[in-house]
């Protein structure tokens, strides 16, 4: 290590000297000719992971010639300098690209994996130099200005190589955790499943049956239903200073609800169709995109108030923990059956929802019932905080190998590799020699 703190061999450097960013664009909308064509056309939507093997959108020869967009080869990095600033993939793909991306071209004994590697950990200074109000982007002034340390060629190869070993490594064990958390959604839906069958609390019922003193009851019957409003976003009286909880599906992100993102004021409730739901209701998403996924249930042990995509039922002689968790047993069920229409699933109907039945346990089990779910998923909780802590760290320790990867710190130097200083010499004379021999087409830069 120098006096200046740089790795022996290395050399400190702009991206601006290494490599040259090459702009892409988009073919005019409304000409059906230029679009669903063969080649692949790639945006910030299409960075998502390593490697870019597909694009959602494709165009056709004619816009290539009649627009800005550029060509990335396979094996290019390409690079998101607007929405998602630093995002970064190896294409494997020859595919265009549009004006958020860059295509990086660099000297050809500098391997993509490299590249990619040090705009991973270069991400945060990227998105640092970016500005804007409706999108944010990073201009190339500023992004040919962030320096770096360029280590030796032979130093790359080796660098490349261990984070490989690492990341490799780390992802076995992130997959492992990812199945942990699959493993704990099956089970948690088989504690509930187990419960509203009676399992168990009577080990001994039999399949398809249900145990003594149990009913089916429909859910018109379990409680009383109260559907909810928004009070007139335009009057501030109705809003300002809010002290009632105000619930709408954005809430609903948890087996309870203590606070919300909106209160309204109790004037609001006079002059609108919201309505003030006792505590110890159910809450059920009516009317969401999030249907397509899941249906989102909640108990909310306080007075609250909803909007017109919720309903609530407040139960007459059940507990409402045992509906909340006999609800959630049968979320996809209810989901499936009792949608508007049979695809995309994103409203229930509510006349079908009030048909649903449901198992009923007697007084006294109930609370055994509750006892027995919460126990287990108790110890789920448990397990899947853990797994988010390690997944976090996993995170963290990915990027502690960047950052000693380009610090040099994560493999050892070689006082016999070339020295760094002088392969950039090579990639200026290279880049000297370019500019004044006809390149292949490249129409944007910016």
């Amino acid at each position: 290590m120098s006096e200046l703190g740089i790795p022996n061999g290395w050399v400190k450097t702009q991206l601006g000297e290494i490599f040259t960013f090459i702009g892409g664009g988009t073919p005019d909308k409304s000409n059906p000719n230029f679009w669903n064509g063969s080649i692949p056309w790639a945006s910030v939507k299409d960075i998502k992971s390593k490697f870019l093997y597909q694009t959602q959108d494709f165009i056709s020869e004619n816009a290539i010639e009649e627009s800005a967009t550029n060509i990335a080869y396979i094996n290019d990095v390409i690079l998101a300098t607007r929405i998602n600033p630093g995002k970064s993939c190896i294409t494997k793909i020859k595919c265009t690209i549009n004006q958020d991306l860059k295509i990086v071209k660099s000297n050809s004994d500098i391997s993509p994996l490299f590249i990619f590697y040090l705009f991973r950990e270069i991400e945060s200074k990227i998105l640092n130099k970016s500005s804007g109000t409706t999108v944010l982007g990073i201009t190339l002034n500023n992004l040919n200005a962030i320096d770096f340390l360029l280590p030796p060629l032979p130093e790359q190869h080796r660098i490349v190589a261990k984070i490989e070993e690492l990341f490799s490594e780390l992802d076995k064990g992130i997959e492992t955790l990812k199945t942990a958390q699959q493993q704990l959604k099956v089970y948690r839906q088989a504690v509930l499943k187990y419960a509203f069958e009676g399992r168990l609390t009577n080990p001994g019922v039999k399949d398809g049956e249900l145990p003594e003193g149990w009913v089916i009851k429909s859910l018109a019957k379990i409680g009383e239903w109260r559907g909810g409003g928004t009070p007139s976003k335009s009057n501030p009286e109705f809003w300002t200073n809010g002290t009632i909880d105000w619930v709408t599906s954005k809430d609903m992100k948890s087996d309870v609800i203590n606070s919300t993102i909106d209160r309204i004021t109790p004037e609001s409730l006079e002059f609108s169709s919201a309505k003030m739901i006792p505590a110890n209701s159910v809450l059920i998403v009516m009317r969401s995109g999030i249907l397509r996924r899941t249906l989102p249930i909640c108990l909310v042990t306080h007075d609250v108030t909803i909007n017109q995509d919720l309903q609530a039922i407040t139960p007459f002689d059940i507990d409402a923990k045992y509906l909340l968790y006999c609800l959630k047993a049968f979320s996809e069920k209810i989901r499936n059956s009792c949608s508007k229409d049979g695809t995309t699933v994103e409203s229930i109907d509510s006349s079908s929802l009030k048909s649903f039945e449901i198992p009923v346990a007697p007084k006294n089990e109930q609370s055994r019932i509750i006892q027995e779910i919460e126990s287990r998923l108790s110890v789920c909780d448990n397990i899947e905080s853990t797994i988010e802590q390690s997944l976090q760290k996993a995170e963290a320790l990915r990027q502690s190998i960047l950052k000693k990867a380009f610090e040099g710190m994560l493999v050892p130097q070689d006082p016999n590799d070339e020295p760094a200083s002088v392969l950039l010499e090579r990639i200026r004379a290279e880049r000297a020699a370019a500019e004044t021999t006809p390149q292949r087409r490249q129409k944007n830069t910016a």
